[in-house]
């Protein structure tokens, strides 16, 4: 969908008071396809958008990032979905605290999007790719599209690729909000690879025992990541559990970190590297999108992403990452430890 932000003397603004707004880019799946596509990997996305100039200009600068648009459709008779957003900017200054409130306004209702169905959207193109990104944001958009997801997700077990599935709650999407926390659980429950923040995680269910909790609750998915915010994340799989602290970030906008963090981590997991580096590529991927306004970062070249990611403990625990740091190609006094050393490889969580 398209992203409209405060432009410049809007910054620090109510929605209501900013005299002009500046258009981007957002949408969970769109982003991460976004961030895998600039890190090398081979990343379609499938959607509908409108038949309109907004519709246009999504699926040009999605297909600009290297993303294959081939299989988006433009619907003529539902506009382009559209949100607008303050997301909390703030100024990096030392000693910042909190961003401002963030406020978002969505126009998603009927758009082109929530149109999407089972019988619009092709089961062969979804499950063509090695692992197929699902969210609960879509989930939340109509019951049609609800149909499609649970199609997706509905596969001979240990066939078809890889499901991922971020439940990204957004309580202002869902029309019947009762019938989130069955749903969100529902889809999760049927997937490979789960992304949810402990904060979603108390939202949607009321589980408020952090990771472990969590995972009580969804036993099921092969793999388990529970975000913690500035804290790390933690990842739950049927034979472990791995802690990754986040490194200290100075924050831009906290807006596209979520879906950055599941980029990254998706990119470590299509490489076959092991728990820990697949964490600390999403911190970073994450550090990106929190370091610039919109949604989607430039992200780190790939041999300062491998050095950073590569660091031991005490080195990855005093590191700092600021806005243009995925340009610093300072890399010549860090410590570099294998990340392939720390853990077996694996391809497939399900195995």
């Amino acid at each position: 969908m398209v992203v409209l932000r405060p432009g410049p003397a809007g910054a620090g603004r109510r929605l209501a008071d900013v005299p002009s707004f500046d258009r981007g880019i957002g949408g969970a799946e769109s982003n991460v396809a976004c961030v895998l596509a600039r890190g090398g990997h081979r990343a379609r996305w499938i959607s509908r958008v409108g038949a309109d100039a907004f519709g246009t200009h999504l699926v040009a600068a999605v297909a600009a990032h290297g993303v294959d648009t081939t299989h988006v459709q433009y619907d003529p008779a539902r506009p382009t979905g559209v949100y607008f957003r303050t997301a909390g900017e703030r100024p990096t200054t030392p000693g910042a605290t909190a961003p401002h409130h963030a406020e978002t306004l969505y126009y998603r209702a009927g758009s082109a999007a929530s149109a999407m169905s089972p019988a619009l959207i092709p089961r062969t193109a979804a499950h063509a790719g090695r692992i197929l990104h699902l969210t609960g944001i879509t989930a939340a958009l109509s019951t049609d599209c609800l149909a499609l997801l649970r199609e997706l997700v509905d596969r001979a077990p240990g066939g078809g690729p890889l499901l991922s599935f971020d439940v990204n709650y957004r309580a202002a999407l869902w029309r019947n909000a009762g019938t989130s926390p069955r749903v969100l659980a529902e889809l999760a429950r049927a997937c490979d690879i789960v992304f949810v923040g402990e904060d979603e995680a108390e939202a949607a269910w009321g589980i408020d025992g952090g990771p472990d909790a969590i995972r009580a609750a969804l036993p099921e998915p092969a793999v388990l990541v529970v975000k913690q915010g500035a804290a790390g994340a933690t990842a739950h799989t049927r034979e472990s559990v791995v802690s990754m602290p986040a490194p200290a970030v100075d924050v831009v906008a906290p807006v596209g970190a979520g879906d950055a963090f599941a980029a990254g981590f998706l990119s470590a997991t299509l490489r076959g590297l092991p728990l820990p580096a697949r964490l600390r590529y999403g911190h970073l991927m994450a550090a990106a999108a929190l370091t610039v306004p919109g949604d989607l970062a430039e992200p780190p070249p790939a041999a300062l992403a491998d050095a950073l990611a590569g660091l031991d403990p005490a080195a990855w625990g005093r590191l700092r990452l600021g806005p243009g740091w995925t340009t610093d190609t300072r890399t010549k006094d860090i410590r570099v430890a294998d990340p392939l050393t720390e853990d077996s490889r694996t391809e497939d969580p399900r195995t």
